[in-house]
């Protein structure tokens, strides 16, 4: 009995460093990012629900203000298949993320998977706020 479950327990071990692996392919690179919200090219993120692509990242970030405080920062590299590099694109009202190479889609509100073949939620920075300045690192 201890064998069998020795067994299974390396299966399941062998079987989430695969998972994490795949996950791993999105680069990790560095994002120590700061930007000014009243600045032109960030003005949608003066109000809540407004969002933005910002250069940074793998394949460049969406930032979306959730709320009065709240920002959620998104790797727009693709976590389906990421060793085919596609950005990953905001639809046109603004809620749903889509992956043009594979049609899989997240929230815009936190990256988590709508639809698609995807396993993986997209990457998220962490964000801090100080009036005007939004700070977005990992």
């Amino acid at each position: 009995m201890i064998r069998m479950s020795g067994c299974l327990l390396a299966i399941l071990l062998l079987f989430s460093a695969c998972r994490d692996r795949n996950r791993d392919q999105v680069p990790d690179v560095p994002v120590n990012i700061a930007i000014n919200i009243y600045q032109p090219d960030f003005f949608n993120l003066t109000v809540p629900l407004g969002w933005v692509y910002v250069t940074g990242g793998s394949r460049g970030i969406i930032v979306y203000r959730k709320s009065e405080t709240e920002f959620v920062a998104l790797e727009r590299h693709s976590p389906f298949q990421p060793e085919d590099n596609c950005a990953v694109t905001v639809n046109e009202d603004g809620t749903i993320i889509t992956d043009p190479c594979s049609d899989s889609k997240w929230l815009i509100t936190d990256g988590t998977i709508v639809q698609g073949p995807t396993a993986y939620p997209l990457v998220t920075y962490s964000t801090s706020y100080s009036n005007p300045i939004l700070y977005i690192t990992n």
